[in-house]
């Protein structure tokens, strides 16, 4: 995690976006809709352009806002997103199908967990990020790992959760963020031993966690 400082410092280099992008991130802000910040967004788009994806599975689409930005990062790459809440999947249908998009983003409403054959249907994946609900990190990647390509790399969001991982569990007055916070340390750990995977995670944002699956011939 990064001061306050130089979060605003590095928030002033980043290029200015186009009007629609403005108006998604105060759709979020004024909608209370949790997005990736600025900064984790430009480590997530980095990714995205050394692996250059052809095919994305997004795992919590919100109003669209990622799912976006990632296929203007890469123009030729399809991504396939799922969002449960109604109200949410019906805007990211607005934003994206506004933007021209619809056509390089498909839009599954439901919950990923009972989606999992349309999901596959539409895979394999080169990328898969998970943005979802945090309690359920870990499903989603046993889930889904076995759709990725050898060499994909799956991203999962929010894995530092407020730096409350680096707490004990005393100082956590929210008995929810107690149970979340020590889901997400379970998750790390897990990610840490997946011994088909090499898995770093970066301090940007909420925390990223970033996992390359190793060729099966590189183990």
């Amino acid at each position: 995690m990064i001061s306050e400082e130089m979060k605003l410092y590095l928030e002033g280099l980043i290029p200015d976006r186009q009007q629609e992008i403005l108006h998604m991130e105060q759709q979020a802000q004024e909608g209370n809709v949790p997005i990736m910040d600025l900064i984790g967004m430009e480590a997530l788009l980095q990714v995205i352009r050394l692996h250059k994806p052809k095919r994305i599975l997004e795992i919590g689409t919100a109003i669209g806002y990622s799912a976006i930005r990632m296929v203007q990062a890469v123009p030729d790459s399809r991504v396939i997103t799922v969002e449960r809440d109604p109200e949410r999947f019906s805007q990211a249908m607005d934003n994206t199908t506004g933007m021209g998009l619809q056509d390089s983003i498909h839009v599954i409403e439901g919950d990923a967990l009972e989606k999992i054959s349309e999901i596959e249907e539409a895979g394999p994946y080169d990328f898969i990020f998970i943005d979802a609900a945090k309690g359920q990190y870990q499903r989603f990647f046993q889930e889904f790992e076995n759709m990725l390509v050898p060499g994909g790399v799956i991203v999962s969001d929010n894995v530092l959760f407020r730096g409350f991982v680096t707490k004990g569990n005393e100082e956590i007055k929210s008995r929810r963020f107690r149970k979340l916070t020590d889901k997400i340390r379970n998750y790390n750990e897990f990610l840490m031993d997946q011994s088909n995977f090499h898995t770093t995670i970066l301090p940007v944002g909420d925390g990223m966690a970033v996992s390359i699956m190793k060729d099966k011939e590189k183990k």
